[in-house]
């Protein structure tokens, strides 16, 4: 039985946002509310736009699997941002930076231990369980378009997700409008500085601050690729394009763009 918590309002958040966000919409249920910024994306929906889901019923997280949580238990929502100025090439850093607001946002209201899992998942309490995932999409004929979906397990972990929890589960009471205005705002605050700085992860310190937030580095891991054999090694750092940067056990060094880590060893 998990618990109840109020609705959001859309009025609310909106006031306590300001003017960081163009548009800020709540739903009280819909597919995918990455789906939907997708199509509104490709029908001009301006840069900054935000929408809220109380429910999703077919929610995505990475590589295709599924995200359903109960509704009013945790936290659903998908960011549209048009980074111009920024290469396409950069674009990588966003669902890294995004890891980086959350956890800013676990840091901000609560005092549960937390990390980032290479490359955005979000660990909590001193058993490292995920409370949060991401998922970053490009809106390609619309370039450039980017859509973030975050979801975030605040009074409950989704029934579908093993081994999951969440901030209550970890003792953290906290309210939802607080923990998504605080996430808003952070992700603005980080999203504006690595645009200013052309998406350049070395100059706006992004790359030093992951690295310092990244509980996969120093780690003995498995690393699982779409369509190929896992890779095992030490985790030794994240490059400038936000690859992890993974030493085997014969000593050559490969970067990794996209895969699924699992830990073996906590670094230490």
């Amino acid at each position: 039985m998990h618990r109840t918590v109020e609705p959001l309002d859309a009025a609310a958040l909106r006031a306590a946002l300001g003017g960081r966000w163009a548009q800020v919409d709540v739903v009280e249920r819909t597919g995918s509310t990455n789906a939907d910024l997708l199509v509104a994306a490709a029908n001009g929906a301006p840069d900054r736009t935000v929408l809220v889901a109380e429910h999703q019923e077919a929610g995505r997280g990475r590589l295709n699997r599924s995200w359903v949580a109960p509704p009013g238990t945790g936290i659903t929502v998908s960011v549209l941002l048009r980074p111009a100025g920024v290469p396409p090439s950069r674009f990588a850093w966003l669902p890294l930076l995004t890891g980086l607001a959350l956890l800013d946002t676990v840091r901000m209201v609560s005092d549960v231990p937390a990390g980032l899992k290479w490359p955005n998942d979000l660990l909590l309490g001193r058993r490292q369980r995920k409370a949060a995932g991401i998922l970053a999409e490009v809106a390609d004929a619309v370039r450039p378009a980017v859509v973030i979906g975050i979801g975030v397990n605040v009074a409950a972990a989704p029934p579908d997700q093993p081994g999951a929890t969440s901030l209550a589960d970890e003792g953290a009471s906290v309210d939802r409008t607080r923990v998504l205005t605080t996430l808003l705002d952070r992700l603005a605050e980080r999203e504006a500085q690595w645009r200013d700085g052309r998406g350049d992860a070395e100059s706006t310190r992004l790359r030093a601050d992951y690295r310092a937030a990244c509980v996969t580095l120093g780690s003995e891991v498995k690393v699982e690729l779409p369509g190929s054999a896992p890779l095992r090694g030490i985790a030794e750092d994240v490059d400038p394009d936000g690859r992890l940067l993974l030493l085997d056990p014969s000593g050559h060094r490969r970067a990794v763009a996209a895969g699924d880590v699992v830990h073996l060893r906590p670094s230490g």
